[in-house]
Protein backbone atom coordinates (compact mmCIF):
# COMPACT_ATOMS: atom_id res chain seq x y z
CA UNK A 1 0.00 0.00 0.00
CA UNK A 2 3.20 2.29 0.99
CA UNK A 3 4.69 1.87 -2.58
CA UNK A 4 0.92 2.47 -4.58
CA UNK A 5 0.16 5.90 -2.37
CA UNK A 6 3.58 6.81 -2.93
CA UNK A 7 3.22 6.10 -6.87
CA UNK A 8 0.17 8.08 -6.87
CA UNK A 9 1.79 11.18 -5.01
CA UNK A 10 4.45 10.80 -7.76
CA UNK A 11 1.97 11.27 -10.60
CA UNK A 12 -0.01 13.66 -8.81
CA UNK A 13 3.04 15.90 -8.32
CA UNK A 14 3.89 15.13 -12.02
CA UNK A 15 0.49 16.62 -13.03
CA UNK A 16 0.36 19.75 -10.82
CA UNK A 17 3.97 20.58 -12.28
CA UNK A 18 2.96 19.90 -15.79
CA UNK A 19 -0.16 21.92 -15.10
CA UNK A 20 1.95 25.40 -13.79
CA UNK A 21 4.47 24.65 -15.88
CA UNK A 22 2.26 25.08 -18.80
CA UNK A 23 0.36 27.88 -17.61
CA UNK A 24 3.20 29.78 -17.49
CA UNK A 25 4.71 28.71 -21.16
CA UNK A 26 1.51 27.92 -22.89
CA UNK A 27 0.99 31.97 -23.11
CA UNK A 28 4.99 32.34 -24.08
CA UNK A 29 4.55 29.68 -27.17
CA UNK A 30 0.81 30.93 -28.16
CA UNK A 31 2.61 34.29 -28.54
CA UNK A 32 5.69 33.70 -29.70
CA UNK A 33 3.78 31.17 -32.90
CA UNK A 34 1.17 34.11 -33.24
CA UNK A 35 3.88 36.71 -34.09
CA UNK A 36 5.68 34.44 -36.39
CA UNK A 37 1.89 34.08 -38.22
CA UNK A 38 0.90 37.91 -37.94
CA UNK A 39 4.21 38.87 -39.75
CA UNK A 40 3.69 36.60 -42.46
CA UNK A 41 0.10 37.70 -42.68
CA UNK A 42 0.70 41.52 -42.90
CA UNK A 43 3.44 40.78 -45.77
CA UNK A 44 0.52 39.59 -47.67
CA UNK A 45 -2.09 42.24 -46.43
CA UNK A 46 1.29 45.03 -46.96
CA UNK A 47 1.23 43.80 -51.20
CA UNK A 48 -2.45 43.64 -51.48
CA UNK A 49 -2.40 47.37 -50.36
CA UNK A 50 -0.19 48.41 -52.78
CA UNK A 51 -1.84 46.57 -55.67
CA UNK A 52 -4.64 48.18 -54.67
CA UNK A 53 -3.33 51.85 -54.11
CA UNK A 54 -1.87 51.30 -57.63
CA UNK A 55 -5.13 49.99 -59.33
CA UNK A 56 -6.90 53.26 -57.64
CA UNK A 57 -4.18 55.46 -59.13
CA UNK A 58 -4.77 53.90 -62.52
CA UNK A 59 -8.36 53.11 -63.03
CA UNK A 60 -10.18 55.31 -60.40
CA UNK A 61 -11.31 53.00 -57.53
CA UNK A 62 -9.68 49.75 -55.88
CA UNK A 63 -10.72 46.19 -57.46
CA UNK A 64 -13.04 43.10 -55.19
CA UNK A 65 -11.84 40.30 -57.42
CA UNK A 66 -8.44 39.05 -56.61
CA UNK A 67 -8.18 37.23 -60.13
CA UNK A 68 -8.61 41.17 -61.66
CA UNK A 69 -6.00 42.53 -59.76
CA UNK A 70 -3.35 40.01 -59.77
CA UNK A 71 -4.31 40.51 -64.10
CA UNK A 72 -3.88 44.23 -63.61
CA UNK A 73 -0.36 44.19 -61.56
CA UNK A 74 0.47 41.39 -64.61
CA UNK A 75 -0.17 44.11 -67.50
CA UNK A 76 -0.68 47.46 -66.29
CA UNK A 77 1.32 50.55 -66.21
CA UNK A 78 2.21 53.61 -64.63
CA UNK A 79 1.98 56.81 -66.62
CA UNK A 80 5.40 58.68 -65.91
CA UNK A 81 5.00 62.58 -66.43
CA UNK A 82 6.38 65.46 -65.55
CA UNK A 83 4.53 69.04 -64.13
CA UNK A 84 6.40 72.26 -65.09
CA UNK A 85 5.20 75.94 -65.16
CA UNK A 86 4.75 78.14 -68.02
CA UNK A 87 3.32 80.93 -69.65
CA UNK A 88 0.92 82.19 -72.82
CA UNK A 89 -0.10 85.01 -74.15
CA UNK A 90 -4.04 85.27 -74.44
CA UNK A 91 -5.98 88.22 -76.27
CA UNK A 92 -8.33 90.20 -73.83
CA UNK A 93 -11.04 91.37 -75.85
CA UNK A 94 -12.98 93.88 -73.66
CA UNK A 95 -9.37 95.79 -73.01
CA UNK A 96 -7.98 95.20 -76.52
CA UNK A 97 -4.59 94.20 -75.38
CA UNK A 98 -2.52 90.89 -75.00
CA UNK A 99 -2.13 89.73 -71.75
CA UNK A 100 -0.11 87.39 -70.34
CA UNK A 101 -1.10 84.07 -68.57
CA UNK A 102 0.55 81.22 -66.50
CA UNK A 103 -0.59 78.06 -66.53
CA UNK A 104 1.08 74.25 -65.78
CA UNK A 105 1.66 71.78 -68.54
CA UNK A 106 2.30 67.91 -67.78
CA UNK A 107 4.33 65.98 -69.81
CA UNK A 108 4.07 62.23 -70.32
CA UNK A 109 7.62 60.93 -70.19
CA UNK A 110 6.98 57.18 -70.22
CA UNK A 111 5.13 54.46 -69.06
CA UNK A 112 6.75 52.21 -66.19
CA UNK A 113 5.06 48.44 -65.82
CA UNK A 114 3.50 48.48 -62.65
CA UNK A 115 4.63 44.56 -61.57
CA UNK A 116 8.13 45.93 -61.69
CA UNK A 117 7.73 48.79 -60.08
CA UNK A 118 6.07 47.09 -56.88
CA UNK A 119 7.32 43.55 -57.11
CA UNK A 120 10.74 44.23 -59.18
CA UNK A 121 11.64 40.25 -59.78
CA UNK A 122 9.39 38.53 -57.31
CA UNK A 123 5.74 37.01 -58.49
CA UNK A 124 4.40 36.73 -54.87
CA UNK A 125 1.52 39.27 -55.73
CA UNK A 126 0.37 36.33 -57.55
CA UNK A 127 -0.15 34.38 -54.24
CA UNK A 128 -1.04 37.38 -52.29
CA UNK A 129 -4.38 36.21 -51.44
CA UNK A 130 -3.71 33.42 -49.90
CA UNK A 131 -3.31 33.34 -46.12
CA UNK A 132 0.00 32.21 -45.14
CA UNK A 133 -0.83 29.20 -42.33
CA UNK A 134 -0.10 25.85 -42.73
CA UNK A 135 -3.01 23.70 -42.14
CA UNK A 136 -5.03 26.14 -44.04
CA UNK A 137 -6.36 26.28 -47.00
CA UNK A 138 -7.91 30.09 -46.77
CA UNK A 139 -7.82 33.46 -48.60
CA UNK A 140 -8.07 36.90 -47.59
CA UNK A 141 -12.09 38.30 -47.56
CA UNK A 142 -11.01 41.13 -50.15
CA UNK A 143 -13.96 43.31 -51.15
CA UNK A 144 -14.12 46.81 -52.12
CA UNK A 145 -16.76 49.40 -53.06
CA UNK A 146 -17.82 53.18 -52.47
CA UNK A 147 -18.93 55.35 -49.58
CA UNK A 148 -20.51 58.93 -49.76
CA UNK A 149 -18.47 61.42 -47.45
CA UNK A 150 -20.19 64.72 -47.59
CA UNK A 151 -21.76 64.13 -50.74
CA UNK A 152 -18.58 62.59 -52.66
CA UNK A 153 -18.50 59.45 -53.84
CA UNK A 154 -14.88 57.75 -52.75
CA UNK A 155 -14.02 54.36 -53.56
CA UNK A 156 -12.34 52.15 -50.49
CA UNK A 157 -11.50 48.66 -50.05
CA UNK A 158 -10.55 45.93 -47.20
CA UNK A 159 -9.02 42.80 -46.93
CA UNK A 160 -8.81 40.66 -43.93
CA UNK A 161 -8.38 37.13 -42.14
CA UNK A 162 -9.95 36.23 -39.15
CA UNK A 163 -7.72 34.66 -36.30
CA UNK A 164 -9.85 31.90 -35.94
CA UNK A 165 -7.85 30.75 -39.18
CA UNK A 166 -4.72 32.22 -38.18
CA UNK A 167 -4.14 30.47 -34.97
CA UNK A 168 -6.28 27.56 -35.73
CA UNK A 169 -4.44 25.32 -33.73
CA UNK A 170 -3.49 26.84 -30.74
CA UNK A 171 -5.34 27.05 -27.30
CA UNK A 172 -8.91 27.76 -27.60
CA UNK A 173 -8.91 30.45 -24.34
CA UNK A 174 -5.85 31.94 -25.37
CA UNK A 175 -7.66 32.74 -29.03
CA UNK A 176 -10.41 33.56 -27.19
CA UNK A 177 -8.36 36.04 -25.46
CA UNK A 178 -6.73 37.15 -28.41
CA UNK A 179 -9.90 38.66 -30.08
CA UNK A 180 -10.93 40.75 -27.65
CA UNK A 181 -7.69 42.44 -27.63
CA UNK A 182 -7.85 46.16 -27.41
CA UNK A 183 -4.52 47.67 -27.27
CA UNK A 184 -1.89 50.00 -29.03
CA UNK A 185 0.37 47.09 -28.87
CA UNK A 186 -1.78 44.34 -30.45
CA UNK A 187 -4.00 43.81 -32.83
CA UNK A 188 -7.34 44.91 -31.73
CA UNK A 189 -10.50 43.03 -32.45
CA UNK A 190 -11.11 39.31 -34.00
CA UNK A 191 -9.99 40.28 -37.27
CA UNK A 192 -6.22 41.35 -39.21
CA UNK A 193 -6.70 43.56 -41.65
CA UNK A 194 -6.12 46.46 -43.97
CA UNK A 195 -8.45 49.04 -45.33
CA UNK A 196 -11.81 49.60 -44.25
CA UNK A 197 -15.43 49.36 -45.96
CA UNK A 198 -16.88 51.85 -43.73
CA UNK A 199 -14.28 55.10 -43.68
CA UNK A 200 -11.68 56.29 -45.86
CA UNK A 201 -8.54 54.34 -44.71
CA UNK A 202 -5.84 52.55 -46.14
CA UNK A 203 -3.91 51.78 -43.04
CA UNK A 204 -3.71 48.02 -41.58
CA UNK A 205 -4.64 47.44 -37.81
CA UNK A 206 -1.52 45.82 -36.75
CA UNK A 207 1.08 47.74 -34.02
CA UNK A 208 3.97 49.93 -35.47
CA UNK A 209 6.10 47.23 -33.92
CA UNK A 210 5.46 44.47 -36.55
CA UNK A 211 6.47 47.95 -39.36
CA UNK A 212 9.69 48.44 -37.63
CA UNK A 213 10.40 44.86 -37.49
CA UNK A 214 10.05 44.67 -41.01
CA UNK A 215 12.46 47.69 -41.58
CA UNK A 216 14.68 46.01 -39.40
CA UNK A 217 14.74 42.52 -41.28
CA UNK A 218 15.19 44.85 -44.21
Amino acid sequence: MKIVLQLVLWVVIAALGYMVYNSVMGPVRFNKIKKVRYEKAIENLRDIRQAELAHNTVVGRFEKDPAKLVAFIDTAKFTLTQRRDSSFIRFNKVLQIDEPRDTVVVDTLGYASIRDSLFGGSDRYKTMINVPVDGKDAKFDLDAGFIDKNGIRISVFEAKVSKDILLHDLDKDLLYQEKQVKSVEGVDGPFLSVGSMQEVNTTGNWPKTYDSNTKEEE
